[in-house]
C-alpha cells in the first residue's frame, strides 16, 4: 500500500519550494510558495462549497496557475475529480457532469481563490479506496468512457517520486525545465508530465495560443506533448522554413502509433528530442522509448518502447492463452479499476486485475513492444476477418507513402470492403495499382484494398488522433 496519499508529494513540494518559479504565464511568474497559498485558499473554498471525500467535482478549466491550483486542491480535499474538456458536444457534457454536485469553471475559480487562507498545513484527505479521478477517453472508438482511478492507484504512480522513475522517464525528466502546458491541465497526459516537470525542478509554461513551432520558440520551451499529426506538420514546417528550436530537448509523442519512417525523419530533422510512448487512459503509460535507444538501433523505431519493471504485459490469443502475437493485456499499479456507471463495459475490459487494451501486439527478444493494430479494427471480407493494422503497415513501409489508414465500408458483393487512404511521401506519387498488388502478395487477396486514395493530411478528432470515422464517410 502507498505510504502517502495523492497529492501529498505535490503539496509538500509546493510548501517547501519557497521562491522557486513553478508556473509562468506571459509576464506573470508564480512561485512555489505562492502556488501553495493558492492551493490552500482554493481547497478551503471547495470545502466551504461542500467538496470532500467521495463528493464529485467536475473541473472545466483552461490553462492558468489558478486552474492547476484548483486541480491539486480538489484532490487534496479528497473529492472525486472529473476533468471536462472545453469543446464537448452538449450531450457529452451533460453525461460527464452527471453525478457531480460541483461544477467548477474558470469563472468560479476567482471566487474560490479569494477564500481566506486558513494558514494551516494542507494534508491530503483522500481515502485510498475512494475514486480519485474520472478520466474520460477520447471517444475515438465510440462514446467516451469515464475511467475511474482510486486514490490508492494515484498514490502508487511514479511521477512525483524520483526513486520510482523508469529509466526512460529518468532520461526525460531533466529535459522538462520549461514544460509547455496548453489545452487543458485536466488532461491525464498534461497533468502527469506537469507533476514530473515540477518534481524534476522544472517550471510549467502556459500558452493559450498553441501552434508549433511558434509555441516552442516564443516560450524558449524545452519540452512539450505533441500528437502524431502535429509532429508531422512541425517536421514539414521546419524543413521548409526553419525556426529557432534550439531550446527544445523533448517532444512527447502521444495519441497514436508513429510509423518508423516518420519517426526516423523527425529525429533527423528535429534532433534527438523524440520520446515515443504508448499508453491508454485506462492504464497510463505502458511503454516508452528514448531518442538514444532509437538512434542506437534502427529496429527499435518500429516499436513503442519497453515497459517499466512495475508494469506487466501479457499477450494472449483469442482463447486467452499466452501467444507470440495477440491481444495485449496490461497490469500497472496506477491503473483504473472500472468505467464509471458502466458495469457491462467494465466486465469486458477489467479482467482479473488486468486491463484488456484491445490492441494487437508482440514483444521482441529485447522486450520492445510492437503494436499490430486494434482488435476492433476488423473488416469482414467474404466472411474472412481482415485486420486494418497489417495492411496499414505494408502500405506505410512503401517508400512512396508517408502514412496509411485503412477503413471498412459495406459492400453488396463482399459484405465489407477494404478502403485505404495514404499520405504521399515528399516528392512521390503513390501508384494505387502497385500498392494494391503489394498488399495482396504480402497478406492475401482478401486484404487488398478495393480503393486507395491519396490525401494531403489525415483528419483528426479533438484528441488529435486520426479520425477513421470521418475517413469511412469520405468518398473514394
Amino acid at each position: 500500500m502507498p505510504t502517502e496519499i495523492w497529492p501529498q508529494p505535490v503539496l509538500d513540494l509546493l510548501a517547501t519550494g519557497g521562491d522557486r518559479p513553478v508556473f509562468r504565464d506571459g509576464d506573470r511568474t508564480v512561485t512555489a510558495a505562492q502556488m501553495s497559498g493558492l492551493v490552500r485558499r482554493i481547497a478551503a473554498g471547495l470545502r466551504a462549497a461542500g467538496a470532500g471525500p467521495g463528493v464529485g467535482v467536475a473541473l472545466q478549466l483552461g490553462v492558468t496557475a489558478e486552474a492547476f491550483a484548483t486541480i491539486i486542491a480538489a484532490f487534496a480535499v479528497g473529492a472525486r475529480v472529473s476533468g471536462i474538456r472545453p469543446d464537448l458536444p452538449s450531450a457529452q457534457l451533460t453525461h460527464q457532469l452527471d453525478d457531480n454536485p460541483l461544477h467548477v469553471t474558470d469563472a468560479h475559480v476567482t471566487d474560490l481563490a479569494a477564500t481566506p487562507d486558513p494558514g494551516t498545513t494542507l494534508v491530503a484527505a483522500g481515502r485510498l479506496d475512494d475514486i480519485a479521478r474520472i478520466t474520460w477517453t477520447s471517444g475515438s472508438t465510440g462514446t467516451p468512457k469515464g475511467c475511474a482511478q482510486t486514490y490508492a492507484a494515484m498514490s502508487a504512480a511514479w511521477a512525483p517520486y524520483p526513486d520510482r522513475w523508469p529509466p526512460a522517464v529518468a532520461d526525460l525528466a531533466p529535459r522538462l525545465q520549461r514544460y509547455l502546458v496548453f489545452g487543458s491541465l485536466s488532461s491525464q497526459v498534461m497533468l502527469e508530465y506537469a507533476v514530473l516537470a515540477l518534481t524534476a525542478g522544472g517550471t510549467l509554461i502556459a500558452d493559450r495560443s498553441p501552434g508549433f513551432p511558434g509555441m516552442i520558440s516564443r516560450n524558449r520551451a524545452t519540452a512539450s506533448v505533441i500528437t502524431v499529426g502535429k509532429l508531422h506538420q512541425l517536421v514539414q514546417d521546419h524543413r521548409t522554413a526553419p525556426t529557432d528550436l534550439s531550446s527544445l530537448q523533448a517532444l512527447l509523442v502521444s495519441g497514436s502509433p508513429l510509423a518508423p519512417g516518420r519517426l526516423a525523419e523527425a529525429l533527423d530533422v528535429l534532433g534527438p528530442v523524440i520520446f515515443h510512448g504508448y499508453g491508454q487512459t485506462e492504464t497510463g503509460m505502458i511503454t516508452m522509448v528514448t531518442p538514444a535507444e532509437m538512434l542506437a538501433s534502427p529496429t527499435v523505431l518500429a516499436s513503442v518502447g519497453r515497459a517499466p519493471s512495475v508494469t506487466e504485459l501479457s499477450i494472449r490469443d483469442a482463447d486467452g492463452r499466452p501467444a507470440t502475437e495477440g491481444e495485449l493485456f496490461v497490469r500497472t499499479p496506477a491503473q483504473a479499476t472500472a468505467y464509471q456507471g458502466d458495469p457491462v463495459e467494465t466486465a469486458e475490459v477489467f479482467v482479473d486485475g488486468w486491463v484488456r487494451t484491445r490492441d494487437l501486439a508482440r514483444l521482441d527478444s529485447d522486450g520492445y513492444l510492437h503494436l499490430l493494430g486494434r482488435i476492433r479494427d476488423v473488416i469482414i471480407v467474404h466472411a474472412t476477418l481482415v485486420y486494418a493494422g497489417p495492411i496499414e503497415r505494408v502500405l506505410a513501409a512503401d517508400p512512396t507513402v508517408a502514412e496509411a489508414y485503412v477503413v471498412g465500408r459495406p459492400d453488396d458483393l463482399t459484405g465489407e470492403a477494404v478502403h485505404a487512404y495514404v499520405v504521399p511521401a515528399d516528392g512521390h506519387t503513390p501508384d494505387a495499382a502497385r500498392l494494391r498488388a503489394l498488399v495482396a502478395e504480402t497478406l492475401g487477396g482478401a486484404s487488398a484494398p478495393q480503393t486507395i486514395q491519396s490525401i494531403e493530411r489525415v483528419p483528426v478528432g479533438p484528441s488529435g488522433k486520426p479520425d477513421k470515422r470521418t475517413l469511412a464517410r469520405m468518398t473514394c
